[in-house]
């Protein structure tokens, strides 16, 4: 057990170590440097395997262990036999009834780019007394990111389950896993004339299922999982048998790492073939990485590769995959398909040498939170930014955070000057998971939400149905800006070469007021300044006298009226002949059309009765901008014979092998109509990762089908053909 106060010593020591200079690792004494390292790998390991709640990534975590592997390396005298390097990572419950493993469960070295991939091949081949011009067949499989386990089965039953533990000696499990219903309870291993066997395999949650458990923690005002890994190792571990199997948990299995026949003679030398032994385990009804699960049919979970070569592209291929596998994985492990070749490379104490682990880019980290910015958008909402210490993430440095609401900061118990864990979901938004409070050294300070507008200082409000708290001054100078720079945008008005930086520049040289100024440039005038010249000038002249042409379906997307979005303001082009119709609509007749919800009839209404906004779009048309019905807002291209003809069809939530835009566009040539929200008209929500409140409405009505993307990419697949 570690106090506090040693917890906050240690994190800190950790950072120093780990974002130290390399020249560091061998500038002070290799001794001290080596203690240092053990203490807190030691430390990490107890958050990691027995609290079950880390607070360094894997690749952190990695990165360390290897300074201490070099630093060993080139200090043999320094090797102790408690060293980290010197056992496999333990995961021993206290208290826990534990037994000996058959055969030894070893780690797994680690790549993390196609060069470590070729000198691990290179290491093979010289192993195995093979030319380096040979080629050797590696299975490759997905890493995946859960609790390790071990199965016995004698005479067909299955009499025991472990942990890994130690890698010699693991918590017996055997009740919990008996709750697996991926794990069969019976095997005809004896058809096969095994009579005892030990299988390896992983224990998994569904990150579906993982995302429900959250949530369910969080409403309970309980502490939430930092990742899947964390719920599934928890759930192996619970006392009673009923709560594992409320976990969700499902095993994979991917290796047989002992068998026997009746004499207790080894027959592992029936099988020649790595890949062998998993069909072998499929045959048996066991859940294998052979089980599909992707949406890339194409790409499957296993492959048996020819060549390094192979192995290097299979694994990238993952990479760029990896969100849309059910199951979380950290990367992808390559093992010597012979195994007579495996024997042949033999074993270190650490790991097998015919086995390497291909390490998915790092997307969850620890970070400092500096400061909180609350920013003003198009429509007046407050949005609280996050500004951390820049912490490298999924490719990318990640230093700027959104936290949402003031909500998510106080559900979360977040505070400036704390440790966070940050996660890039689906390797392209960063996402705070949690704070980590017993890391706190009493300097931390509450968030402060602002009750005045940060910009204009207008005393902020907080609308019933919302979560967000609002700048209610059309004219607040922040809002006035963010609306000129999103009527220009792509999915507006689209006028290219008037960007936020150029909006931002023209606003300060007082050229900019409103969303008219943008028609009334003075492009002799730009042609002067710095940086731009006549062509840009005459550039910018062109791409506005095309926006001014645009179906009005765009314009009324580009008004920044909350929750009109670009179906939304089709639905609405198409019911008028000219823009300034709708000042004489009443509240009631925006809710005739179908998918356009109440709080959506309200803002328009509200917009439209507005005389500030009225006089705004008359300027607008005289300067030359249409404000009339085109051939473009009429039509309506249903494909009458698609599989989701009739159907209204929203998303919601980060899909993960298309974008949004793209998946809307699949459904609309299916037929499909696209609904702006969840009400009583609509048919079918198809959700992604990290779904919200649109989930719950769909659920609480009761009258709408939930697909997943896999099941909404299977339905359209017929009308792609």
């Amino acid at each position: 057990m570690f106090s506090k106060d040693e917890q906050r010593s240690l994190f800190e020591l950790s950072k120093q170590l780990l974002y130290s200079p390399q020249a560091d690792l061998f500038a002070e004494s290799p001794a001290e440097r080596v203690e240092d390292l053990r203490r807190v790998l030691r430390y990490h390991e107890w958050r990691y395997y027995v609290q079950n709640d880390p607070v360094l990534s894997d690749f952190e975590y990695d990165q360390l262990y290897k300074q201490l592997e070099t630093l060993e390396a080139a200090h043999p005298q320094l090797i102790v036999p408690d060293s980290p390097t010197q056992r496999v990572g333990k995961d021993l419950t206290e208290n826990a009834a534990q037994v000996s493993h058959l055969t030894p469960m070893l780690s797994l070295d680690n790549s993390y780019n196609a060069e470590d991939l070729s000198d691990f091949d290179e290491s093979v081949k010289k192993l195995c007394g093979l030319d380096k011009d040979s080629d050797i067949a590696y299975c490759v499989e997905p890493k995946y990111d859960g609790g390790t386990i071990a199965l016995v089965y004698e005479n067909d039953r299955l009499t025991r389950a472990a942990t890994r533990g130690n890698g010699y000696v693991g918590d017996e499990i055997t009740a919990n896993i008996r709750t697996l219903r991926t794990v069969p309870l019976q095997a005809a291993f004896s058809q096969k004339g095994i009579a005892k066997v030990e299988l390896r395999g992983e224990a998994l949650i569904r990150k579906d299922i993982f995302e429900k458990i959250n949530k369910a923690r969080q409403e309970l005002g309980e502490q939430v999982f930092a990742n899947p890994r964390n719920a599934a190792t928890g759930g192996l571990r619970m006392k009673d048998p009923r709560e594992a199997a409320e976990r969700g948990l499902e095993a994979f299995l991917y290796q047989l790492g002992y068998a026997v026949d009746a004499d207790g003679n080894d027959v592992m030398s029936r099988f020649q073939t790595h890949d062998e032994s998993i069909h072998l385990l499929e045959s048996l009804s066991f859940k294998t990485p052979l089980a599909k699960g992707g949406t890339q049919q194409h790409l499957p979970a296993t492959k048996t590769c020819r060549n390094i070569a192979e192995v290097i592209q299979f694994c990238n291929d993952w990479q760029e995959y990896r969100d849309e596998y059910p199951y979380e994985l950290d990367g992808m492990v390559v093992k010597v398909n012979s195994l007579e070749l495996q024997e042949k490379c033999g074993y270190t104490s650490h790991h097998p040498r015919w086995a390497i682990a291909f390490k998915f880019k790092a997307r969850q980290a620890t970070t400092r939170l500096r400061d909180v910015e609350f920013q003003v958008g198009k429509t007046g909402a407050i949005t609280p930014v996050a500004k951390l210490e820049p912490v490298p993430l999924a490719g990318v440095t990640v230093s700027n955070v959104s936290m949402h609401n003031e909500e998510f900061i106080r559900s979360k118990d977040i505070r400036i000057g704390d440790q966070v864990l940050v996660e890039r979901a689906g390797d392209v938004i960063p996402y705070i998971v949690k704070s980590l409070p017993e890391l706190r050294n009493g300097t931390e300070q509450e968030v402060v939400y602002p009750k005045h507008c940060p910009v204009c200082q207008s005393e902020l409000v907080k609308p019933e149905d919302e979560a967000i708290w609002r700048c209610e001054n059309a004219e607040c100078e922040a809002q006035v800006l963010a609306r000129m720079v999103f009527h220009t945008s792509k999915h507006a008005m689209d006028v290219e070469g008037l960007g936020e930086s150029t909006i931002e520049k023209f606003y300060k040289l007082g050229w900019l007021h409103s969303i008219a100024d943008l028609y009334r440039i003075d492009y002799e005038a730009v042609a002067k300044l710095e940086g731009f010249g006549p062509k840009s000038a005459a550039n910018m002249r062109a791409a506005v006298e095309k926006a001014k042409k645009n179906p009005i379906q765009r314009l009324l997307h580009s008004l920044s009226v909350h929750h009109l979005g670009q179906k939304a303001s089709k639905l609405l082009a198409a019911e008028v002949e000219h823009v300034l119709d709708l000042r004489n609509w009443d509240l009631e007749k925006y809710q005739t059309i179908k998918d356009v919800g109440p709080v959506l009839a309200r803002n328009v209404f509200n917009f439209f009765q507005n005389p500030h906004n009225i006089e705004l779009l008359e300027t607008m048309e005289r300067l030359g901008v249409n404000l009339r019905q085109t051939d473009e807002d009429k039509k309506a291209d249903v494909n009458t014979d698609g599989p989701l003809y009739g159907k209204s069809i929203l998303f919601t939530g980060t899909l993960t092998q298309m974008t949004r835009e793209e998946a809307e566009k699949r459904a609309a040539a299916a037929g499909a109509s696209i609904a702006s929200g969840v009400s009583k008209h609509l048919s079918i929500l198809v959700v992604g990762e990290k779904a919200g409140s649109k989930l719950k409405k769909a659920q609480d009505l009761g009258t709408v089908e939930i697909w997943n993307e896999m099941e909404f990419l299977e339905r359209i697949s017929s009308s792609e053909a």
